[in-house]
């Protein structure tokens, strides 16, 4: 499963969190926990991440937070320095997860 980037986006109400890099990555990450179990897997599915930050000054910010939704054996990950974001984010997350295909009879 391929999951595009999220942002830090609150779903309630369209707009981007308050309070920078960590509580973005916090949102992208429970965003992105969404869209996988809409899609039939978890976080513990993933096995590779690609995460675009504004400032690659912020990346301690973002692996602090990070590092709570893989508290162990965490995916590959790639950390890119980009220009900007969508919507004036910080941070934006993609995802590889294998999900195990259902076989029918």
């Amino acid at each position: 499963m391929f999951a595009s980037g999220t942002i830090g986006n609150d779903p309630a109400v369209g707009k981007l969190v308050p309070g920078g890099v960590p509580a973005e990555t916090r949102q992208a990450l429970t965003n992105l926990t969404a869209t996988l179990r809409a899609g039939g897997a978890t976080l513990a599915q993933v096995v590779k991440t690609t995460v675009f930050l504004t400032d690659l000054g912020q990346f301690a910010a973002m692996n602090a937070v990070y590092a709570e939704f893989f508290p162990t054996d965490p995916p590959a990950r790639s950390t890119i320095q980009v220009a900007a974001l969508p919507g004036g984010a910080s941070v934006e997350i993609e995802a590889v997860a294998i999900v195990a295909e259902a076989h029918g009879d």
